[in-house]
This record gives C-alpha cells, sequence and structure tokens, in this order.
C-alpha cells in the first residue's frame, strides 16, 4: 500500500511540474528566437534589401526585401519560431530565384526586431507590414505564406486584407492542438497564454487557400493540419499531402517541388 501510495504522489508531482513548465515558459517553448547585433550584416545572393518599420509602440522591427526585375509577384512570407533572418532568408531564396519578391520580417525578439512578443502585437505587427507591402504591389500580386506558427499570423492577415493567395506549409488548427499534442491530459485550455485560433481567421479568408502537409510532421501533427483545411468554407482550397514529409523538409520532397510553381501561380 505504501509503495502505491508513494507511486500516486510521484505521479503527482511529475504531473505538476510539467503543468508549472508548461505555464512559466511557454513562451520559450512557442518562439526560440535567435538575437542578431544591430550591427550584423546580412549575406545573401540575390539583390535584397534591408529595412525597417516602426511600431505605434515605438518598437523597430527589422525585415528584408529581396527584389527581381519583373517580378511574377510579391510573397510576404511569416516564418516559424526559431532563429532570425539570418536563416529564414537563406530559406525564402527558393522564392526570390524563381523571380517573385520577397518580404520577410523577423517577430519582435528575433534578430534585430525590438520588442516582446504578445499575441496581439504578432497581429499587428504582421498586419503593419502587409500594409507595407500593399503600398508598392497590388493586392492581386501578393501571396501570403505562413510556415509553423508563422501560419496561423498569415491566416490572421489573410482574413482582414484581399491578397490573392494564401498558401500555409505545416499549418495548425490552433496553439492548443499542438500542445496537446506534446502533452497529452493537461489541461491546455487554463493554462495557454497564446491562442492563434486559425480554424477560427480561416473562415473569413475568400482568396484562394493552400496548405502543405507531411504526413511524418513531429511538430505540428498531420492531423491538425488536415482539421484546418477541413474547416475551410470556401472551394477554392487545395491540401497537398506530403507522404513522409516531415516538419522541415518539405521542400526536399518531389511533390513540393512539381507543385508549388503552380501554387504561387494561383493556378487551381
Amino acid at each position: 500500500m505504501r509503495k502505491l501510495t508513494k507511486i500516486v504522489v510521484l505521479g503527482v508531482l511529475f504531473y505538476s511540474i510539467i503543468i508549472l513548465i508548461l505555464y512559466l515558459f511557454q513562451e520559450k517553448i512557442l518562439f526560440q528566437p535567435e538575437a542578431l547585433q544591430d550591427d550584423y550584416v546580412f549575406t545573401f545572393d540575390h539583390t535584397f534589401r534591408e529595412f525597417f518599420l516602426e511600431t505605434d509602440q515605438g518598437d523597430c522591427l527589422n525585415a528584408i526585401h529581396f527584389t527581381n526585375t519583373n517580378p511574377k509577384g510579391v510573397i510576404l512570407y511569416f516564418h516559424g519560431n526559431r532563429g532570425s533572418l539570418r536563416r529564414w532568408g537563406e530559406i525564402v531564396l527558393f522564392f526570390a530565384k524563381k523571380k517573385y519578391d520577397v518580404i520577410i520580417m523577423d517577430y519582435r525578439g528575433y534578430g534585430k526586431s525590438k520588442g516582446s512578443i504578445t499575441e496581439k502585437n504578432l497581429y499587428h505587427d504582421a498586419q503593419l507590414f502587409y500594409e507595407y507591402t500593399s503600398k508598392m504591389y497590388p493586392e492581386d500580386q501578393i501571396t501570403i505564406y505562413g510556415r509553423s506558427i508563422g501560419t496561423g499570423i498569415a491566416a490572421h492577415v489573410a482574413s482582414k486584407n484581399q491578397p490573392c493567395n494564401l498558401v500555409l506549409e505545416t499549418p495548425y488548427y490552433n496553439i492548443k492542438d499542438i500542445v496537446e499534442s506534446w502533452f497529452p491530459h493537461i489541461p491546455t485550455h487554463l493554462l495557454l497564454r497564446y491562442k492563434i485560433p486559425s480554424a477560427t481567421f480561416i473562415q473569413n479568408v475568400t482568396c484562394d487557400i493552400t496548405i502543405y502537409h507531411g504526413t511524418n510532421d513531429g511538430v505540428v501533427p498531420y492531423e491538425s493540419g488536415a482539421r484546418l483545411f477541413k474547416s475551410i468554407p470556401i472551394s477554392n482550397k487545395k491540401m497537398i499531402t506530403i507522404e513522409e514529409g516531415s516538419h522541415n523538409d518539405l521542400i526536399e520532397h518531389d511533390k513540393y517541388l512539381n507543385t508549388i510553381d503552380s501554387v504561387l501561380e494561383n493556378s487551381f
């Protein structure tokens, strides 16, 4: 009996520790920024310029604008939760070399961007960059592209504006969906300060929507992306499943490479 009581006590203690860690450190779990010195010099194998936008709170946000002569359009890209523009700039070169201009920002606290992340700030800052983009390009040339945690931000921006295209790579139904896949049997509805309800936002998106997701995604479960896709009310939607694709390697799969051009050209 004593042994059983000890096991129960240890189980309760372990469960409590997990809850405490999730509550206190959820920002560090969800957001893993790389800080860059203000004098860090970006070097990319493509024409680009670095720029900053100031928020209404006075925080300066760092961004890169890749440009082409006679671009096919522009991609406003919202990146994943880890790293900075040092890494993500290299990733979006894939699109710049396909003759799309690309605008990509670092969230507050990432890279050279200043300030602290909150869910409200994420949405506000994303809209700031959409407005910046739409001053230079007509909306019918703007593709919003989100990856991983950036998919919820991208869906929010698309729901508030009229871009021509929304592409979501490894998206989620909401943050609760992801965290529950990591920590099952935890009362996430009571603990999470970040909701990012992609499925709610996507109800108001009217442009074409494409979702890419891999079946072996160990970060954002494939089922979460499929659930999001199912919730989309419009008919001009497409889900492209990458068999055996994981969270960070979809670009290496033929199915992604063979479809991305038509997706970006908005050829449904």
